[in-house]
């Protein structure tokens, strides 16, 4: 990775490279901000590369485009009472829930430049999970009903992207061994009559996230040709804060 006239740029013998920045445990309003902060820094070349987050959330119920707290199913008293907020956000789709133990993957890429549609962008995240659930020798598979990833009747991970000036945010989650019962208070996605699972279930044993981060790379990398070169989210932060203002 070098530095060239303000703009990060990677060097890779093996072709495209991705930033790659691996998070702790982050607020899902703190992680929008840095999207968004990273998409008007990719269109307007302060980075030159994607970039790719991965990342975990403390519990929270987020509405997409479609979203209505119709589908939450639980008293605005229970809410309360269980701590977890609710978050609406200009991602498409409806109703989820992230929490500890669900990967989660922010994508920031420029799509003219990568010579993809939205609809190849999202095909190609439901391959990467596909991959990393096969991994495993669980069979999960695309549903016409929704995009995302299912088991049967189960959804197993799912997709939500934005796209502001051509440039991605937002992305998917993907169940590895987060409570399930969350899930119990809400129509996912918006759908009656359907189930969540997660690998952890699928396997019947306790499966390390840390694990499911290293698969999940692996199948980013051979699903889109790329390289994912690793980052400290400081060195982001310092490019951001560089921006002029009104670069946002």
């Amino acid at each position: 990775m070098k530095r060239a006239g303000g703009t990060i740029q990677l060097q890779s013998e093996a072709g495209k490279a991705w930033v790659c920045v691996e998070l702790p445990v982050m607020d899902y309003g703190e992680a929008r901000r840095l999207q968004v902060a990273l998409v008007a820094a990719r269109h307007d070349a302060v980075i030159g590369s994607d970039v790719l987050l991965l990342l975990e959330h403390p519990p929270v119920f987020t509405l997409g485009r479609r979203g209505g707290r119709e589908n939450l199913m639980v008293s605005e008293t229970l809410l309360e009472q269980s701590g977890i907020p609710v978050f609406h956000a200009e991602r498409g789709g409806n109703i989820t829930f992230h929490g500890p133990g669900q990967l989660v993957g922010y994508g920031i890429v420029d799509l003219h430049a990568a010579q993809l549609t939205v609809t190849d962008y999202v095909t190609a995240l439901e391959e990467v999970m596909i991959r990393t659930a096969a991994h495993w020798g669980v069979i999960a598979e695309r549903n016409p009903i929704n995009r995302g990833v299912w088991v049967g009747n189960n959804k197993l991970g799912s997709i939500g992207i934005a796209v502001r000036r051509g440039i991605t945010f937002h992305g998917f989650a993907f169940n590895v061994n987060t409570s399930l019962e969350p899930f119990s208070w809400i129509n996912p996605c918006g759908l009656k009559g359907i189930g969540v699972t997660s690998l952890e279930r699928e396997l019947g044993h306790a499966l390390l996230i840390t694990e499911a981060r290293q698969v999940l790379k692996h199948s980013i990398e051979s699903t889109f040709q790329v390289q994912l070169a690793p980052t400290e989210l400081r060195f982001l932060e310092a490019v951001l804060r560089e921006m002029k203002p009104g670069q946002d």
